[in-house]
């Protein structure tokens, strides 16, 4: 079944999954871009990539086919060339990742609070807005993982470049067949990562839940 089809069928999960992807991705770019700046490399800045806004930092194909199909993507340009160290490149690469995982702890605080709260009583609004924070924590929780896999062009790639630089000098059709491998075993097992997401963001949330109660939330 299309994504698209879920706008007729379930509305209200068609538009909070549309509205948290869009959010997520692009609070994961303006992160990079940020970072980049802040290294030294203004060109994500210069070229206005400095912002929220999804038609700049995912682009219309990409808002497209997140409308048909539920996926998308998004991009910051950054010149290697001018970060100021040696490391510049994994922290520009490692503060997308960080930027989900902050998302991540957010939502679920959101979504413990909301649960003390309401509990199995919630409905209505009430339980559309747990619902919202509930995924928005699943989603991030997922992007962050997926995001660590080391296969160009994904944030992993650099980081493991970084931290092993002689992987340039391995022979490139070894290097292609370990990347590839790595995209196979990924795709075929992608709804594992929103399977094994929701177990850690339940974990999670019944960690926050007796924290946020012995505060008097």
């Amino acid at each position: 079944m299309l994504f698209i089809q879920k706008l007729f069928t379930d509305p209200e999960s068609y538009f909070i999954w549309v509205i948290l992807v869009v959010f997520s991705v692009c609070c994961h770019e303006y992160s990079h871009a940020l970072v980049a700046k802040l290294q030294g490399d203004s060109t994500a800045a210069d070229n206005g990539y400095l912002t929220i806004n999804p038609i700049k930092q995912m682009g219309l194909t990409s808002m497209i086919a997140l409308l048909l199909i539920g996926i998308t993507w998004g991009a910051v340009p950054v010149n290697p060339s001018r970060l100021r160290h040696k490391y510049s490149h994994a922290l520009v690469a490692v503060a997308g990742p960080l930027m989900n995982l902050l998302l991540f702890l957010i939502f679920t605080v959101a979504a413990s609070v909301m649960y003390i709260k309401y509990g199995y009583m919630a409905e209505g609004i009430q339980a559309s807005l747990f619902r919202l924070c509930f995924t928005g924590g699943l989603l991030n929780i997922v992007l962050l993982v997926f995001n660590l896999v080391p296969v160009p062009p994904l944030d992993g790639w650099a980081i493991l470049t970084y931290i092993f630089p002689h992987i340039h000098r391995l022979n490139t059709e070894l290097r292609n067949g370990i990347i590839f491998g790595l995209f196979i075993l990924v795709f075929i097992s992608f709804d594992k990562f929103f399977l094994y997401g929701s177990y850690v963001t339940i974990y999670v949330i019944n960690i926050f839940l007796p924290l946020l109660r012995s505060l008097g939330i």
